[in-house]
């Protein structure tokens, strides 16, 4: 009886011992990690990603500021502007993205979507901009569907920093039956839904039509990869893609051996960064950190890179697009 009343004191200031110094480790433990709120763990993310004496962070909307980044909407399927390497979205856009990137003191961060979700995806606020070969076109500024010309949202800002024309190849070997765009009748032509290149094919075929001729039968596709694979196993007679893909995939395809570019290019217009109506300070700042970039020579070293050079613009413009 006697040592069992001895222990059950020592077990009794054992556990509030052991509460105690619980007590002190969790104190200790918060005092270390500071506020574990969401907020708190966002505006310290944020803290890391900035760089507020960057030469243009003062131009960035007050949120952009504490946010620390913009997520940036793109289809990183079109070689070489932008595409998927070791798990690693590349190409001509990330490139210019990081460049303005150290001008503005933010990050900004590429999200992969499928071209002709990008539209959607800025009216719905999950990206703050899309940066995606975007050809800078009135239809897109006003929110105008190509397709059925009515109105579906309310249409964007376009940063313009590119130019580029719409370039048709075939397979190597076979442009002694499609030479040009007036060859595609009543032939079939793949190419990426929701582009320049879609939009030009549809207005050729309808030439077909006019003329008494059969029309082209469209492909469309996700991306212009599949577009490639089809005409690369003789699928279709020719795709259609912006002038510095299709010259990607001539150079590139099978060593250069797939396919040859036929033609000139036609429809040439501005690749443009697109921004939502409605934020013309965030616009405003992305169009001085291009300028930024093209006065220190960082834009001409990526053309140079990537081999597109003579696409390069020497003045920024807003809504250059007709």
């Amino acid at each position: 009886m006697t040592a069992s009343s001895t222990r059950r004191p020592a077990s009794g200031r054992s556990r509030t011992v052991a509460g105690a110094a619980t007590a002190v480790v969790a104190a200790l433990l918060l005092s270390g990690c500071g506020d574990q709120t969401d907020a708190a763990i966002a505006a310290r993310e944020a803290a890391k990603n900035r760089d507020v004496h960057a030469p243009l962070f003062k131009k960035l909307p007050k949120a952009v500021q504490d946010k620390g980044f913009l997520q940036i909407g793109s289809d990183a399927t079109y070689k070489p502007v932008e595409f998927r390497k070791n798990g690693a979205i590349v190409g001509i856009d990330p490139d210019l993205a990081e460049a303005m990137s150290k001008q503005l003191g933010i990050q900004l961060n590429f999200n992969n979507a499928t071209f002709d979700t990008l539209m959607g995806g800025l009216k719905s606020k999950r990206y703050d901009l899309a940066m995606s070969a975007m050809t800078d076109t009135k239809e897109r500024q006003e929110g105008i569907d190509s397709t059925t010309g009515k109105k579906i949202g309310e249409g964007v800002d376009f940063i313009d920093y590119f130019n580029a024309g719409v370039s048709l190849y075939v397979q190597k070997g076979k442009s002694s039956s499609v030479s040009d765009w007036a060859d595609l009748c009543g032939k079939t032509i793949a190419v990426q839904r929701g582009t320049v290149s879609h939009d030009y094919a549809k207005d050729e075929s309808a030439k077909c039509k006019k003329g008494g001729q059969e029309e082209i039968s469209i492909e469309a596709f996700d991306n212009d990869s599949e577009a490639q694979t089809r005409l690369r196993t003789g699928g279709v007679d020719a795709v259609s893609s912006d002038y510095p893909v299709a010259a990607y995939a001539v150079k590139t395809s099978g060593g250069g051996k797939d396919f040859e570019v036929v033609g000139d290019q036609v429809e040439a217009a501005p690749y443009g960064i697109a921004v939502p109506k409605g934020r013309p300070e965030l616009r405003d700042a992305l169009k001085a950190a291009l300028e930024a970039i093209i006065k220190n020579g960082d834009y001409a070293k990526i053309l140079e890179k990537w081999q597109v050079k003579d696409a390069g613009v020497k003045e920024v413009k807003l809504n250059g697009g007709s």
